[in-house]
């Protein structure tokens, strides 16, 4: 198992090299940073604007490659250079990066979690009106874009507010701004913000489990061996759990790997309709103002990402599947 974990990590780190470095030769090509200086008024001299662009490694008269070695050799040295803004793009990152793993985690896990289980309930329960209740909800939810389930949800929000009375939920940022709580009331107003999109995340991911997780489960349901789990005296709820939504699942462990990249697009969209500070929200205004660096460092710790949830799923299917183990 242990070697057989080596070789995808190896792969898989040859792989986020290259996928790091394409993040950063596309960001230096399409992105434009001089057109910030040169549209000022009064418009800096060209030497001015060549000094400041050379200064943040982001000026476009000296060579890709070379511009690229600079910022491959400050990565390796765990430094992502400086922001448009000449700000230290490392401490803006990590605090980035908390926001979005507060977001992102508690959505992800209990939206797959519940996909899964109503997935495989829904497959058990064929054909009944449980069944068609969860088929619809999930396919509905497949149909909706993120965006869209983010602003329905605010719309539904704010109408549950005006007709109470009392604004239950709030979901512009972390928390209110200004407002003095105490500790127990502070975190219940960040809860409160949380709410909302963390259900965006959740009901994104259910859509997407429950369906495959169903398709799965109808495969196992008359296998062999549940059957003989059966004859063995053991009741039809006990055999389909230790038997059928085990082997149901291994596969999910390989698509949990590739749900990553959706996720982490989702949440671009979540972070900038509800106002939260993540790496999503800054990605959309680095991009939009020429942060060459703050790209690429974005693209640098969203490969990682993908790259962690992979070796977690391959970790996750040797554990599910004994037939890995016994070939590694």
């Amino acid at each position: 198992m242990a070697a057989f974990l080596l070789r995808r990590l190896a792969s898989q780190l040859v792989l986020a090299v290259l996928a790091t470095s394409l993040a950063y030769v596309l960001a230096a090509v399409a992105l434009d940073p001089r057109a910030n200086l040169e549209g000022r008024a009064p418009r800096p001299p060209e030497v001015v604007i060549d000094a400041r662009l050379s200064a943040l490694n982001l000026n476009d008269r000296t060579p890709l490659t070379d511009r690229y070695l600079v910022w491959a050799e400050g990565v390796v040295h765990g430094d992502f250079g400086r922001t448009w803004d000449g700000e230290a793009v490392n401490a803006e990152l990590w605090r980035r990066v908390g926001v979005s793993l507060r977001l992102l985690l508690l959505g992800a896990v209990s939206g797959s979690v519940l996909g899964v289980l109503l997935g495989a309930y829904a497959a058990v329960r064929r054909g009944r009106v449980a069944d068609r209740f969860i088929s619809v909800g999930s396919c509905l939810l497949l149909a909706v874009p993120v965006f869209v389930l983010a602003v329905l949800l605010q719309i539904a929000a704010s109408k549950v507010n005006g007709v109470v009375g009392v604004r239950v939920f709030a979901w512009v940022g972390e928390s209110t701004p200004g407002a003095s709580y105490g500790a127990l009331g502070g975190l219940a107003d960040r809860a409160r913000h949380l709410l909302l999109p963390t259900v965006t995340i959740a009901l994104a991911q259910f859509g997407l489990y429950c369906r495959y997780q169903r398709a799965l489960m109808l495969d196992v349901l008359h296998a062999d061996y549940v059957r003989t789990a059966r004859a063995r005296g053991l009741r039809r709820r006990s055999a389909l759990l230790r038997h059928g939504l085990r082997t149901a699942v291994t596969p999910l462990t390989t698509y949990f790997a590739y749900t990553i990249g959706l996720l982490l697009l989702g949440g671009v969209f979540v972070e900038k309709i509800f106002g939260w500070h993540g790496i999503g929200e800054w990605l959309v205004d680095s991009a939009a103002r020429g942060d060459v660096n703050a790209v690429a460092a974005i693209g640098c710790v969203a490969v990682c990402g993908v790259v962690l949830a992979r070796l977690v799923s391959d970790v996750l299917h040797g554990v599910l599947d004994p037939r890995v183990r016994a070939a590694a």
